[in-house]
């Protein structure tokens, strides 16, 4: 059976670290170093609007000479956001991810926010499987067939 994104989930929790669109560009890349991770939910109220990473600062900022201490989340997020649902598959997003790009992927439900599934969450996933899968195909061999 495949692994979905609600089994990782479950396994990893749901908490999400979210930034407003009006926060300085400064403060969203303090919070991505104080919670060591490479992207940033831009949420407006309850609501995903876009999505804030390292990327898009040194493309955004950096390399066009603006200031991160007076530029605005909403100037330089990534929107639209690509999301998830919790029933695709890890193979599905592996794929999305790959074709796409992106090392982070919003999980998203009745135009809820679930959860944030990042290529390090999906990669370890992906492992688990493999090895639950040999470990069963050793034993099938092991007993005989």
């Amino acid at each position: 059976m495949a692994t979905t994104v609600y089994d990782v989930l479950r396994r990893k929790g749901s908490g999400v670290i979210a930034v407003s669109p009006e926060s300085t560009v400064f403060d969203a890349l303090h919070t991505l170093a104080e919670n060591n991770i490479g992207a940033v939910i831009v949420l407006d109220g309850p609501r995903l609007v876009g999505i804030l990473s390292e990327r898009d600062y040194a493309r955004q900022v950096i390399l066009k000479g603006k200031a991160s201490k007076d530029t605005p989340v909403r100037e330089i997020m990534t929107t639209p956001v690509v999301c998830v649902d919790p029933e695709q598959t890890i193979e599905e997003c592996m794929a999305l991810m790959t074709d796409k790009r992106f090392r982070h992927l919003p999980v998203i439900t009745d135009d809820r926010l679930l959860g944030v599934l990042s290529i390090g969450d999906v990669v370890k996933a992906l492992l688990d499987e493999q090895a639950f899968r040999i470990e069963q195909l050793e034993m099938y061999i092991a007993s005989g067939g």
